[in-house]
């Protein structure tokens, strides 16, 4: 056995080559600049170290430069974005919101359910080591043609299994999200999750590590050869042999994550600790030299201390594993008991690993040797991680998006079925299919189960008031790959739409930004472009960016040719609702109220499912949108809401007017009877994406302040007609009735996914 441990202590201190470091993922001037950092040349677990923290993944190396550009400052904003585990802002009363989004794509793409849940524990401990209790949970999901393709099914049955096995466990609600289905999402779906949670102001924990001889504890879950290299596997495209690199996945244990997280909420309440953070990618290393640069301090980590579910694992596997569930926390130097007891209490791993050091340099031992020494500041963003701005070149396909016309395309004979068609589409039809595996009502805070609004509302009860939390989650690739700087516009203007159109205020923005591979001079342009538009629209909307994640290499090499997804920049947005009683609900209340249109018509029809689906055509511009437009839309919206002047609100989007006025119609099982506006072909009118439009309903009694209002705004506005009992009418044709409408648009997800 002695002579084991020594064979595989030589290993360990094996000189790193440049061959070595070319197979970890690293670049040859990547490996010439580790030595002059070292002044030597790193061994193996050294190499190993560099490759993970150097990663896209964990570096953020190629834009880094480019988020720089996004707004990261406002009145609320209580940490600035990359400085926490996630963003932080301030609403009130002495509470503050964290909140974040991140993908788990690469993972999902070869084991859809452990991808996925990992994914969702990943994040939730994102919120809760900064003291945060996570109280709702969104996620943004995309995957291929399910209709047609076996794989896309079985990717979307993994995923969605595996973020409602393990939310439901964790005991956290999912109150919102959104699902998308496009080719270019086959092999490589994303799976973005978002968390939201809430803390007192003064009881925020930091990721930080300072005080020299402050124990170091990992804390929760055993470590183990799961995960191990998951940063690096994060950071490559999707090809045949991806199924190798399944190790890298991790395997999650959400009844182990709730004890923690009950742990960690009751460290929380003590002043007994310096900083804490989650382990995830790349596991311990990235934890001490993260929280080590951000104090100004060094460690050193006796490996052998470690917790383990593998007797056999050396000293690289124990660094870089992103076994989940775990947490490194710097206690306070004589408060070492009080920490150890919450976590007895709590049966949870409570080991002291380490302890903090003067200087800069990070120092593992193992087994009585010191088998890797590294600076801090020259693995983490900001330090020593190599920083890059890649080559942009506008793909063709730009240009030729702009020569659409409406005109192009005949307008159909028959309205009415391509309306019914329209409804049938994954994309536009009900993802109740989805919704119905999370659990959307545990802790009973979920205000919009009984009256559903464009954002997840949320009672915020521990503030002792009526205030409450909107959160949504929005992008429409589609829009963005037509043109990345006017379709992230409008990803980050309809996530506000949806806060505004349900009484909150926007107050921040968290982003997912999924990408193919930078080094790909069309898709960093794409890049480039959708932060040019992201920056432009949250200073407009005054949503500042709090933080994210950016997930490059989601780009396919399948049968020797690359195949990117289509760019999609999620935003993740929290809003601030005052009072919750005056929320607003999309849902039609009575017959009779009159249902207005606000914002311009168009004779717009680019890129919208209408022209995709019914017309095949696949190139063309992004659909109408002004920035400017929009927000006074957004102004007008919330003054109507607070003067108490409408009875309900919805955004139009996907599928247009035609899908907007059935999904309010739904919920009471109403109906409508409007008219379409002459001077506009009526295919555009009813399916036409045209932004910065919301359709609002009154009563007779709210009408004359309405119209004061409208009319003094500005804003554009028609009188579309009324709320029926239950009759569709368009231009005084029958359109059929709501429950036919509402058996197409909630069966045709079902019909598709009892596809084997």
């Amino acid at each position: 056995m002695a002579a084991q441990t020594n064979d595989m202590a030589t290993a360990t201190m094996e000189e790193g080559t440049l061959e070595t470091a070319k197979k970890l993922g690293l670049r040859e001037e990547e490996y010439g600049r580790i030595k002059e950092i070292l002044g030597r040349t790193p061994n193996f677990t050294e190499l190993g170290i560099y490759s993970a923290m150097w990663s896209e993944h964990c570096s953020y190396k190629n834009s880094i430069t480019l988020l720089k550009t996004l707004p990261r400052k406002g009145p609320r904003v209580l940490a600035e974005a990359g400085q926490e585990n996630a963003g932080l802002i301030d609403i009130g009363d002495g509470w503050a919101c964290a909140f974040k989004i991140e993908s788990h794509n690469h993972p999902s793409a070869i084991e859809p359910y452990q991808g996925a849940a990992t994914g969702v524990g990943g994040i939730n401990r994102d919120i809760f080591t900064m003291g945060a209790r996570p109280i709702a949970q969104l996620n943004s999901l995309r995957f291929g043609d399910v209709a047609n393709t076996a794989s896309s099914r079985w990717h979307m049955r993994g995923v969605v299994k595996g973020i409602g096995d393990y939310g439901n466990a964790f005991g956290v609600p999912v109150l919102g999200g959104e699902v998308y289905f496009d080719p270019c999402y086959t092999t490589n779906p994303l799976v973005n999750a978002m968390s939201v949670g809430i803390v007192r102001t003064d009881k925020v924990i930091s990721a930080v590590s300072k005080g020299v001889g402050n124990p170091v504890y990992i804390v929760g879950s055993a470590t183990g050869k799961d995960g191990i290299h998951g940063a690096s596997f994060a950071s490559k495209d999707i090809t045949g042999s991806s199924v190798d690199d399944l190790p890298a996945v991790q395997v999650g244990d959400p009844f182990m994550e709730k004890l923690l997280l009950e742990a960690s909420l009751e460290l929380a309440n003590t002043d007994a600790i310096i900083g804490m953070q989650d382990m995830g990618a790349a596991g311990i290393t990235c934890s001490t030299s993260e929280m080590s640069e951000k104090g100004g301090c060094g460690m050193d980590i006796n490996l052998d201390l470690v917790p383990l579910r593998q007797a056999d694992m050396q000293p690289w596997e124990i660094l870089l594993s992103e076994s989940q569930e775990r947490m490194l926390v710097v206690v306070k130097k004589g408060r070492e008991k009080e920490v150890e007891a919450i976590f007895e209490k709590w049966d949870l791993h409570c080991v002291p690993i380490g302890t903090v050091t003067e200087g800069n340099e990070l120092r593992f031992f193992w087994h009585g040797g010191l088998v890797a020494q590294v600076p801090a500041d020259s693995l983490v963003l900001g330090g020593g991680a190599p920083v890059y701005t890649r080559e942009q070149k506008e793909p063709a396909s730009f240009k030729e998006n702009k020569k659409f016309r409406t005109d192009m395309v005949p307008v159909p004979e028959n309205l009415e079925q391509v309306a019914f068609e329209l409804l049938a589409s994954p994309n536009i039809a009900s993802k109740r299919w989805v919704s119905e595996q999370y659990d959307t009502m545990v802790r009973t805070l979920n205000m919009g189960t009984n009256a559903p609004s464009d954002a997840g509302l949320v009672l915020l009860r521990e503030t002792g008031g009526k205030k409450g939390l909107a959160v949504t989650v929005d992008c429409n690739a589609r829009y963005v790959n037509a043109d990345p700087y006017t379709g992230t516009m409008i990803a980050v203007c309809e996530a506000a739409r949806n806060i505004v159109c349900s009484g909150g205020e926007p107050a921040g923005v968290t982003n997912c930004l999924n990408f193919g591979n930078p080094y790909d001079p069309e898709v960093y342009w794409q890049f480039a472009q959708a932060i040019k538009g992201m920056s432009e629209a949250c200073i407009e909307i005054k949503t500042p960016v709090t933080g994210g994640n950016v997930s490059f290499y989601n780009q396919s090499l399948i049968d020797g040719r690359e195949e990117a997804v289509f760019p999609t920049p999620t935003i993740g947005m929290v809003g601030i609702v005052e009072d919750v009683d005056r929320r607003m609900t999309l849902a039609f209340q009575a017959k009779g109220h009159l249902i207005f249109l606000i914002g311009k018509v168009t004779d717009d029809i680019a890129s919208s499912e209408y022209l995709v689906k019914h017309h095949n055509v696949h190139s063309s511009p992004a659909p109408y949108f002004n920035l400017k437009e929009e927000h006074v839309v957004h102004v007008v919206l919330s003054h109507l809401i607070k003067r108490g002047l409408i009875t309900a609100a919805h955004d139009v989007s996907d599928g247009g007017l035609w899908t907007t006025l059935v999904e309010m119609a739904m919920p009471n099982e109403l109906g409508f009877d409007v008219v379409t506006d002459s001077e506009v072909r009526p295919d555009a009118f009813l399916f036409g994406e045209g932004q910065g439009r919301v359709v609002v309903t009154l009563t007779e009694d709210q009408e004359e302040g309405f119209l004061d209002l409208m009319r003094m705004s500005k804003v554009p506005f028609i009188l579309l007609g009324h709320v029926t009992k239950g009759k569709l009418m368009v231009d005084d044709e029958p359109f059929g009735f709501i429950q036919d409408a509402k058996a197409i648009y909630e069966g045709a997800i079902p019909a598709i996914m009892e596809e084997n």
